[in-house]
């Protein structure tokens, strides 16, 4: 009899407009070609009250919210999540491929909002002990690119699209400091490259990473 599978966490970071949406597909099929079994989810979200603080988080006519409140949102979100989605079905064995973690709380908040990524990290100590993601590809966009793609959408910005060029700047680079930090969890792609490009690279870590 086979042992059973260990569960595997997945993340994925970027800034807006690096292009989540499209790697989210391509990495879910990678890994279901290969005989796993998939939870695609998202953060913040991921859960119906998880959801409801999501709309609360990207609304952009929801006002002012300032940055404490907006932390703990996110965090109260993602301990939801966790208790409800993550952890279970690390524990069935199952890849849990989630668009956006705690990297993106460390990011945003930690950085964009400056915080401080000590801060941030407390909170993550409570909300969840021991648990990061094996594996985490960041796709990296210079934000004015970034922008000019959500731009292109044709879509309601959110808060976080809404937002100044110096705090975007600032997320950037706070996600590149977190990727040179941790080698050997992070796997880094320039999204500024054609579809085919990056879609390469995301293969090659996936490959790199995982076989």
């Amino acid at each position: 009899m086979n042992a059973p599978q260990k569960g595997l966490f997945i993340s994925l970071e970027g800034g807006e407009g690096a292009g989540k949406t499209t790697a989210m597909a391509q990495i879910s099929a990678w890994l279901m070609a290969r005989g796993r079994s998939v939870v695609t989810t998202r953060e913040p979200g991921g859960t119906e009250l998880a959801e409801r603080i999501r709309a609360i988080l990207l609304d952009s006519p929801v006002g002012s919210v300032s940055e404490v409140t907006e932390l703990l949102l996110m965090f109260a979100s993602r301990a939801q999540h966790v208790e409800e989605v993550i952890r279970p079905a690390l524990a069935r064995g199952q890849v849990v491929l989630c668009d956006r973690f705690t990297d993106a709380s460390l990011a945003y908040q930690g950085g964009g909002r400056e915080l401080g990524l000590d801060v941030v990290r407390k909170v993550a100590d409570i909300v969840h002990p021991n648990l990061w993601p094996d594996l985490t590809l960041l796709l990296d966009v210079p934000v004015e690119l970034g922008l000019k793609r959500v731009g292109q959408r044709n879509q309601v910005m959110n808060r976080f699209e809404l937002e100044k060029t110096t705090f975007l700047e600032r997320v950037r680079q706070t996600y590149l400091k977190l990727a040179e930090a941790e080698p050997e969890r992070f796997w880094v792609i320039d999204a500024s490259q054609s579809h085919k490009s990056v879609k390469r690279e995301i293969q090659q870590g996936l490959e790199a990473r995982l076989t």
